[in-house]
């Protein structure tokens, strides 16, 4: 008899405390789960057969009452249509505030916020240990709403995990993390948020347990401690190799690769590119504008283009937003207004 109550009460310690984790992660889960949103996102690429859509499936996190939501920027980033799915409400617009994608990070506003979704919490990523127990809510697959549970495998330290985000500090985690959880949050066992799912490492195309998630002290830093500013294109800095090639009238410039509608970058009526090209050994979308000089900033070099968008975004409304651009081997001007609303878009 001893021999078989061993085991049972082996058995009866060791599954006590796992069920009572897993009450706790349920309950924790229905109360952050209404602030997890769902991204569809559609866009066009070009590709060896022409301009082709396609579309992106992600998560996100409600984070203020006026309708902001954090994700991931790959994601949104130079997407035409954004439609965010809350729990139990119909769908609603969203378009791009500000990203950051040397980060992974976008900032979305909804166009409405349905009534009584709740605001996530955020915690403090800095206080966060490895060994820390966490959750993820996201759309794996486009799963929605699901859970996976884990814990704080490690901390890295921008520009060490991948030269692709250089900017985001990364907690690594064992949570499952599959295609569809880009842009969802992590939570701690308060419920609140300690970062945003980014990407995971894997040989096999599955999860291994080598999931990215960028730590909400990135997430404060980049996108809410900052003035925000989206132009609403993408794009491709010239080197002065290639923008010789092209006969770029000077040392450099931004090739435009798609603009999205509605952008301020449509109003000035910036035209994307059609075709791909290799030049100089690089993989080029080809027959859009080239962006010589915005508001009288000679665009050579990526901070040349930041500085250009801050003088655009800092001016009062009313002013001219202006831009130079090589267009089919003509150097072409143009103009838009600068309005109350896009200001308006740029405060935090």
């Amino acid at each position: 008899m001893r021999s078989l109550m061993l085991p049972l009460v082996l058995a009866l310690v060791l599954t006590a405390p796992l069920d009572a984790q897993s009450q706790a992660f349920g309950e924790l889960y229905r109360k952050a789960s209404p602030s997890v949103v769902v991204i569809r996102a559609r866009g066009k690429e070009v590709t060896a057969n022409g301009v082709n859509g396609f579309s992106e499936i992600g998560s996100g996190v409600l984070i203020s009452r006026d309708g902001r939501v954090v994700t991931a920027s790959h994601v949104v980033h130079g997407m035409e249509d954004i439609t965010v799915e809350f729990l139990g409400p119909d769908p609603v617009q969203a378009r791009v505030l500000g990203f950051q994608p040397d980060a992974d990070l976008a900032l979305l506003q909804l166009e409405t916020v349905p009534r009584d979704a709740p605001v996530a919490s955020l915690g403090d990523s800095n206080r966060v240990q490895i060994g820390d127990p966490i959750f993820v809510i996201g759309a794996p697959y486009g799963l929605t709403h699901s859970l996976s549970t884990g814990i704080i495998s490690a901390r890295w330290k921008p520009d060490t995990v991948t030269r692709e985000f250089p900017l985001a500090e990364f907690f690594q985690t064992d949570a499952t993390i599959n295609t569809g959880n880009s842009g969802g949050p992590v939570f701690n066992q308060a419920g609140q948020v300690i970062g945003i799912v980014s990407h995971m490492i894997t040989k096999s195309g599955g999860s291994e347990g080598l999931g990215f998630v960028v730590t909400e002290a990135t997430v404060r830093r980049l996108l809410m401690e900052r003035r925000l500013f989206y132009l609403g294109v993408e794009g491709t800095m010239l080197t002065e190799s290639v923008a010789r090639l092209l006969n770029v009238p000077q040392a450099g410039g931004y090739l435009v690769k798609s603009v999205v509608k509605g952008s301020l970058g449509e109003r000035l009526g910036l035209q994307g590119g059609d075709r791909l090209a290799s030049v100089d050994g690089r993989q080029l979308v080809l027959g859009g504008d080239i962006i010589l000089t915005s508001q009288g900033v000679a665009v050579l070099t990526i901070d040349d283009l930041i500085q250009a968008n801050r003088l655009i975004r800092d001016q009062p409304p009313g002013r001219e937003v202006r831009m130079r651009v090589l267009r089919a081997g003509k150097v072409v001007d143009l103009t838009t207004t600068w309005s109350t609303a896009d200001a308006a878009l740029t405060q935090r």
